[in-house]
């Protein structure tokens, strides 16, 4: 996840690669807000996406993995192997998406385009590993882990990751990931997320403008 934010640095050039800004049309370069001064983060967060036309922000608080079986199937409504969630993610918290739409960085050659090994066309559906097949050992003795969940500690909450790598601060990590959805829904981590957006959209904002794609923050207008 930090090496995709990394990576969005790239942005102009992964866009010459691939011969200029796929669908989107070129836009003027927006008007930046000075750096380090406020950004309103409160649009991105207010962005409908989905099939549910759901905002951003109710897809993410709590962090959980949304799945409505009337609607198809795709993240953010599920998700399948192949759906590049990150991407699609930071799409939702960075870009105004009533100029792009959510799958733009996915299709910008910032990271691998596909898994390496086709995924199986019918159940486990995941590729196979590499190297060769393992050899049926006829081994018996096996020792299956019967602990109650109560003996688990949780270490990672994934429903959301590029919301939990990226959009929880270091000093708030270990309280994020002991925490449940619950905690989410009752908007303990709404102001964390806020401004850790804030200063995001701030550092980032020059490399979307010159990439020509227009983010959702917005300078905080004078008081």
């Amino acid at each position: 996840m930090i090496r995709r934010l990394v990576l969005l640095a790239t942005l102009p050039l992964a866009l010459a690669a691939c011969g200029g800004g796929g669908d989107d049309a070129p836009a003027p370069t927006p008007t930046l807000a000075p750096a380090g001064s406020p950004l309103n983060v409160q649009d991105c967060l207010d962005q409908p996406v989905g099939p549910g036309r759901r905002s951003v922000a109710n897809l993410v608080v709590p962090d959980t993995i949304k799945v409505d079986l009337k609607q198809p199937s795709g993240f953010p409504n599920g998700r399948r192997l192949t759906d590049s969630v990150i991407d699609i993610e930071l799409a939702w918290i960075f870009l105004d998406l009533r100029k792009h739409d959510a799958l733009t960085l996915t299709r910008l050659p910032l990271g691998p385009q596909a898994n390496d090994v086709p995924f199986r066309s019918e159940f486990p559906y995941l590729a196979p590993p590499h190297g060769g097949t393992p050899a049926a050992t006829g081994g018996s003795n096996f020792m299956f882990r019967t602990e109650p969940s109560t003996a688990y500690v949780q270490v990672d909450r994934m429903g959301m990751p590029a919301i939990a790598t990226a959009l929880i601060s270091s000093p708030a990590k270990n309280p994020y990931n002991d925490d449940s959805p619950a905690q989410d829904a009752g908007r303990k981590y709404v102001n964390e997320i806020t401004s850790t957006l804030a200063v995001l959209a701030n550092a980032l904002q020059d490399d979307f403008a010159r990439a020509n794609l227009a983010i959702c923050a917005k300078p905080v207008a004078p008081a």
